[in-house]
């Protein structure tokens, strides 16, 4: 099985919709994974995931499947300023050392406090694990038990912030760090294959991480959108 995590193409916050080189991005997009075999397509709610997704759709002549659990959550919590949970500094979290944990990561300062960021990370692994077992894998402890082994492709188009959630869960992995170590730019493709070595286990390895291919196919420049300046005196977003 084969699984396909795309963020949403450069956005249009104000709108919930593409900036004009989103659009862009999702026509380039749809060009690429027209040929990847993909069976299926789940979507985020938002807007700017929908636009996304479209073009890709039409393209593979699929329907988009919608799922409430794969929008964005605007997780806050009261440490750090009350910002959403993937954008602290990093002087506000890396010295608490449950953030490094997939066990005690939600009892880490401002998380324990937050019953919402249970709920919010909760959903999306449920979500996750009941299309999986639709196509066959299901959750077993930290692994899947495979009930019918395939190669289906399957696509999400959804956010940021849920993608980390997928591969934490997916890789038991804890998310603070995959939420502030890594960055998938706009229309970014991560891929994971499911590994069978043992008849009726499977595990989640990732293939590659916010690739873009199809932007460099088309001689396009990668948003800048989802980095910070690389120097504080940098002009670019702070």
């Amino acid at each position: 099985m084969r699984i396909y995590i795309v963020r949403h193409a450069e956005p249009d916050y104000e709108r919930d919709s593409l900036t004009p080189k989103g659009f862009e991005e999702a026509a380039a997009l749809a060009k690429f994974l027209k040929d990847e075999g993909i069976e299926k397509i789940y979507c985020s709610p938002l807007g700017r995931a929908q636009r996304t997704a479209e073009p890709t759709a039409k393209a593979l002549n699929l329907p988009i499947v919608t799922e409430a659990w794969l929008r964005e959550f605007d997780a806050h919590v009261e440490h750090a300023g009350n910002k959403c949970a993937w954008d602290w500094f990093p002087g506000e979290w890396t010295e608490i050392n449950d953030f490094y944990s997939l066990d005690s990561w939600m009892s880490g300062k401002g998380f324990a406090a937050s019953p919402d960021i249970k709920v919010f990370f909760e959903e999306r692994c449920k979500g996750l694990d009941a299309i999986l077992a639709e196509n066959g894998y299901e959750r077993e402890g930290r692994h899947y038990k495979v009930t019918n082994e395939n190669h289906h492709r399957i696509a999400f188009f959804c956010h940021f912030g849920v993608e980390c959630v997928l591969l934490s869960h997916l890789l038991g992995i804890p998310p603070m760090p995959l939420w502030h170590g890594t960055v998938a730019l706009p229309s970014g493709v991560t891929i994971l294959n499911s590994e069978e070595r043992v008849k009726g286990i499977a595990s989640f390895r990732m293939e590659q991480f916010g690739a873009l291919p199809h932007l460099y196919k088309e001689k396009a420049e990668p948003s800048f959108a989802a980095r910070f300046c690389e120097c504080f005196s940098d002009s670019t977003r702070h």
